[in-house]
C-alpha cells in the first residue's frame, strides 16, 4: 500500500514506516503532523485518484528532525569584465517518519 502526498509544493510517493525529506514545516521533533492533501491511493488491486484530492483522506507522520541539506555553489562570472560573485545555499529541511496511511 502507498499512497502520493502533495507538501511544499512537491509530490512524494510514501509507504507507512518510511523516511522522507520534505520542504521545511514549523514544527519541533517528536511533532505529529497530517497531511491532507493526498492525490492517490493504491492498496493491491484497489486504487482511489483524487480530483484532485481524496475527501477524508489523510497521512500522518512523525517529525524526526529538522536540519539543512548540503551546501550547493552558485558562482556567476563574466569573461573579460572581471565580474565574479559566488554565494552558497544550504536548503533547509524537515524529515519525517510515516506513520499510518488512512482513507
Amino acid at each position: 500500500m502507498y499512497a502520493i502526498i502533495e507538501t511544499g509544493g512537491k509530490q512524494y510517493k510514501v509507504r507507512e514506516g518510511d523516511v522522507i525529506r520534505i520542504e521545511k514545516l514549523n514544527a519541533n521533533d517528536g511533532d505529529k503532523v497530517n497531511f491532507d492533501k493526498v492525490l492517490a491511493i493504491v492498496n493491491g488491486d484497489d486504487t482511489k485518484f483524487g480530483t484532485p484530492s481524496i475527501e477524508g483522506a489523510k497521512v500522518e507522520a512523525t517529525v524526526q528532525k529538522q536540519g539543512k541539506g548540503k551546501k550547493i555553489i552558485i558562482f556567476k562570472y563574466k569573461p573579460k569584465k572581471n565580474y565574479r560573485r559566488k554565494q552558497g545555499h544550504r536548503q533547509p529541511f524537515t524529515e519525517v517518519k510515516i506513520e499510518k496511511i488512512t482513507g
